[in-house]
């Protein structure tokens, strides 16, 4: 699967580029049916957050507690997420975009196949395009995979900045561990926090040079 950051040729009913706000994105994602998952959940899970936030943090896909509410991260993994997120003084709904690489809960919440992470690329794609993010914390393998390297590791890969340029922006990335991971093991937070450390520094740089977090 190729990089997000290399051209994409789009399905001509799914060609997003003349969509212009996050509101008119979602609300025509609302109706996507590009893949099988659409028919097997209540609803899709399009992102949440801050549109003018920099500081985009993305996930693998929406779980039962997330499809039935509608929103990214709300179980128990998106709780832990909020308290990381206070940790550094992050408000998810000020400074934050909390989105997914697929928007439809996998049934069981198995890994997304790549047929289906295929078919929502264009969305992720546009979702960021209109974003303008400076930094992206990616959550977890997959969207390591999608976003960086389809043979990246997170045991590896994780607490290392990627610079990428996109469409003339400078992007850094920063993998870290899924929430989900660190309720199967716990011993996982340290780590997680020293990556999440890196990202409040990098915010300060390239964000906002008087943001305060108590912890870091």
């Amino acid at each position: 699967m190729p990089s997000l950051f290399e051209p994409t040729l789009f399905e001509p009913e799914w060609d997003l580029a003349q969509i212009t706000s996050i509101a008119k994105l979602e609300e025509k994602v609302k109706n996507c049916n590009l893949c099988g998952l659409r028919s097997g959940c209540r609803g899709v899970v399009f992102g949440e957050g801050n549109p003018a936030a920099k500081l985009v943090l993305c996930g693998e896909g929406p779980g039962a507690d997330e499809d039935l509410q509608g929103r990214p991260f709300v179980g128990r993994a998106g709780q832990l997420l909020d308290k990381i997120l206070a940790a550094c003084n992050f408000d998810r709904f000020k400074d934050v975009y909390i989105l997914n690489v697929v928007k439809c809960r996998p049934p069981g919440n198995r890994i997304p196949t790549e047929a289906e992470i295929k078919a929502c690329r264009v969305i992720l794609e546009a979702q960021l395009r209109l974003l303008q993010p400076k930094i992206i914390v990616l959550l977890g393998a997959t969207a390591l995979q999608v976003l960086i390297a389809p043979q990246g590791r997170i045991t590896r890969d994780r607490g290392v900045w990627v610079e990428k340029n996109w469409g003339g922006n400078n992007i850094f990335i920063m993998p870290t561990y899924h929430p989900a991971a660190l309720l199967r093991n716990p011993a996982l937070k340290k780590d997680t926090w020293t990556d999440f450390k890196q990202v409040v520094k990098k915010y300060r740089e390239l964000i906002n040079p008087q943001h305060y977090s108590p912890y870091d």
